[in-house]
């Protein structure tokens, strides 16, 4: 509910949006002494915590354990007999991790004495935001305001969404029964996580992309080797493909496809198509044109990187409405950083220590560059790649899937990126992530690096002089 207290109160900053960029700004001004009000539209969490993020890691862990339970519990000598699926509590577990973490945003706001304002914000000035709820209208005053609005996905315009048949994200992650043909357009992160879950749910699952490749952000020989395990797992990809069009005839979809180079064409019919092209910032309605607040072609929000303040003095913007890496964690590390800095505090991010996973069954992480990234950059790189295949721990777990493959500058010794595909991935980055911080930004005199390459391993020791 809209805090209506806040008529007449004179705020040091404004945040509009409660996603992880909003609430940790927020929190973080707020832990600095300033007065502070949040914004937010619908739900405190923004899409991370209640359409993106959250539930889609607690119903990949679920239907992880499904699929285990079914598939290689009997190898390690366990005996279930016959696994059933109950998907209405996988369903209602989900749900409960989210009502848990968005409760305890509110609860961190009333700790750090933050108003949160339930509406509609528009900036009417850089020191006023007009808010709209049910209740009516209120203008909050303040020194400052911070943009966190995030994104939402995009829709093809011959593929528009309708929340049953033609679903984004959002609608796929609560789809009360599985489909026995799964289209997913797009084969980004997104993509094949979605399709992760629903295929070891039972579904025939179908990724069509644009490109000629899954996971093109990612390490390219990984994100191979990734494809090829998920095609093991009975997912299926047809690459340099356009969808077209869809149909909905008789409770069934048609969608219309083309091969890029015009080739070739065809209709695939299936339950369910979801898109998952990508995201778009959220800066319509803001008020942005009125405030002079300027914008790209693509609608995000050009920002100085050291301050994260717009062309507008004393209105900022963070997370996915500035563009690069569409990430929570980087949009907190930038709510942070932007809020420290208007308080004098060297805040900063280093954007080449910010890590990525895809959350597939076996994982991909990766923090750095890929090794295509660092030619480009003018690098001359020495790669070192190791096997979990000869992993005593992983021979122990029966997860010899995959490999860690570690980019460094054949000059300066210097790690440039860190990629491992394999079980908990997402857990052994963060190590790669201090290793990365740490021999990209300590000056060579003071630590002793010593690298080695003969074509299977990298090996690093470091020593670090602490000040």
């Amino acid at each position: 509910m809209a805090d209506n207290s806040t008529s007449g109160t004179q705020y040091d900053l404004v945040v509009i949006g409660a996603g992880p960029g909003g609430y940790v700004g927020a929190i973080r001004a707020a832990q600095l002494g300033m007065k502070v009000a949040c914004v937010e539209k619908e739900y405190l969490g923004g899409t991370c915590l209640n359409v993106g993020c959250i539930p889609s890691k607690a119903l990949l862990d679920s239907s992880e354990k499904f699929y285990a339970a079914k598939n290689s519990f009997a190898k390690h000598g366990i005996k279930l007999g016959s696994v059933e699926l109950d998907l209405g509590q996988m369903l209602s577990r989900k749900n409960e991790v989210v009502k848990q973490l968005t409760t305890g945003v509110g609860g961190l706001f009333k700790k750090n004495k933050i108003d949160s304002v339930m509406g509609t914000g528009r900036i009417i000035s850089p020191t006023s935001v007009e808010v709209t709820s049910s209740t009516g209208k209120q203008t909050l005053t303040t020194k400052r305001i911070m943009i966190a609005t995030g994104s939402v996905p995009i829709q093809i315009p011959t593929l528009p969404f309708d929340g049953k048949y033609i679903m984004s994200s959002t609608e796929a992650l609560a789809m009360t029964e599985v489909p026995k043909k799964l289209v997913i357009v797009g084969a980004g992160y997104i993509g094949v996580e979605m399709g992760s879950v629903w295929a070891r749910l039972g579904s025939e699952v179908l990724l069509v992309e644009f490109l000629d490749r899954a996971l093109p952000n990612m390490d390219k020989e990984l994100a191979g080797q990734l494809q090829r395990l998920l095609e093991r797992q009975g997912l299926t990809f047809k690459f340099s493909t356009a969808a077209q069009s869809a149909k909905v005839e008789n409770g069934k979809v048609k969608l219309a496809w083309k091969s890029k180079d015009g080739t070739e064409s065809g209709v695939e019919e299936c339950d369910r198509i979801m898109v998952a092209i990508g995201r778009r910032p959220m800066t319509q309605d803001l008020g942005l044109e009125g405030a002079g607040v300027q914008m790209d072609a693509r609608g995000f929000i050009p920002v100085d990187h050291t301050t994260y303040q717009t062309n507008i003095p004393g209105i900022y913007a963070i997370g996915d409405v500035i563009g690069g890496l569409m990430l929570a964690h980087k949009a907190e590390e930038e709510g942070i950083s932007c809020v420290e800095r208007m308080n004098g505090i060297a805040g900063h991010v280093d954007y080449h220590t910010v890590p990525g996973v895809v959350y597939t069954h076996p994982e991909l992480a990766s923090v750095g560059y890929t090794e295509e990234e660092a030619v480009k950059a003018g690098h001359t790189v020495k790669v070192g790649k190791f096997g979990f295949i000869a992993n005593g721990r992983a021979k122990a777990m029966d997860e010899t899937a995959g490999q860690v493959k570690i980019i460094a500058d054949a000059v300066t010794d210097r790690v440039l990126g860190v990629h491992i595909l394999g079980a908990h991935a997402s857990d052994m980055i963060a190590e790669c992530v201090v290793a990365r911080y740490v021999l990209h930004a300590t000056p060579r005199s003071s630590r002793s690096t010593r690298l080695r390459n003969d074509g299977m391993t990298l090996r690093s020791s470091v020593s670090i002089i602490w000040a």
